[in-house]
């Protein structure tokens, strides 16, 4: 059998196309974060800890697909592919808090990489690996899965993946009416009118029902630690 090389799209995207891409996203998200529990309860703590960050990294795609969708330029749109593929979370640093504030079992020994007033997207990468793989970190000491997670940091992690992975799933007029209103205002000044008008839209259409937390449902946190990095990539 001739084997073919999948080459990665990089191109733009139609508003089903990211609609399509969010869904898929959000139903692996749950997937993932199911499995996470599932690995919690049989007290498999270090593979727990993994598969939730990777629920959380699948959860991420929500908002940089969004932001996909609006790139007005050829870099806007690269910087956006290259953040889907990226499988890192933006929001690794209230999770390290969390983790911390928690007193996360032997994780407590990597605090200096979890500075409360800094932005560290490693961070969740590093718990990642250290939940599947051994690894020699100075002579003479192995890290190891079992012993570096235990059941506390597993299940801050596993219930931190439920809650984020807990929306809906979309339709491809929502992303159009994205597109047409909050579009032209992306990560400017006029970001919160926009977002409000395509609320109404929604509402309109019968797309959502009024809430205060619509914003939040969309995964789009304007108060996102990383949102100046962020602004700086879509900024238009």
């Amino acid at each position: 059998m001739v084997s073919r090389q999948l080459s990665a799209f990089r191109g733009e995207l139609s508003a089903k196309d990211v609609a399509d891409g969010i869904n898929a996203a959000i139903r692996n998200a749950k997937r993932l974060a199911a499995d996470a529990k599932l690995m919690l309860d049989a007290k498999r703590y270090p593979t727990a800890a993994a598969l939730a960050i990777y629920s959380l990294e699948e959860t991420e795609k929500v908002s940089t697909l969004r932001a996909l969708s609006v790139a007005q330029t050829k870099d806007e749109l690269g910087h956006a592919w290259e953040d889907y593929r990226s499988n890192r979370t933006q929001n690794s640093a209230w999770i390290a808090a969390e983790l911390d504030s928690k007193g996360a079992g032997h994780l407590s020994g990597f605090s200096d990489a979890m500075e409360k007033d800094a932005y560290h997207s490693s961070m969740l990468t590093i718990i990642k690996r250290l939940g599947l793989h051994t690894e020699c970190y100075r002579k003479g000491y192995w890290s190891e899965p079992s012993v570096v997670i235990d059941a506390n940091a597993a299940a801050v992690l596993v219930r931190i993946a439920e809650n984020a992975c807990a929306k809906n799933e979309i339709s491809d007029r929502e992303i159009a009416l994205w597109v047409e209103h909050v579009g032209p205002a992306w990560h400017s000044s006029k970001m919160p009118d926009a977002l409000l008008r395509w609320a109404q839209a929604m509402e309109e259409e019968g797309l959502i029902k009024p809430a205060s937390d619509d914003v939040q449902r969309i995964g789009i946190n304007l108060a996102d630690p990383g949102g100046d990095e962020r602004r700086k990539k879509y900024r238009h």
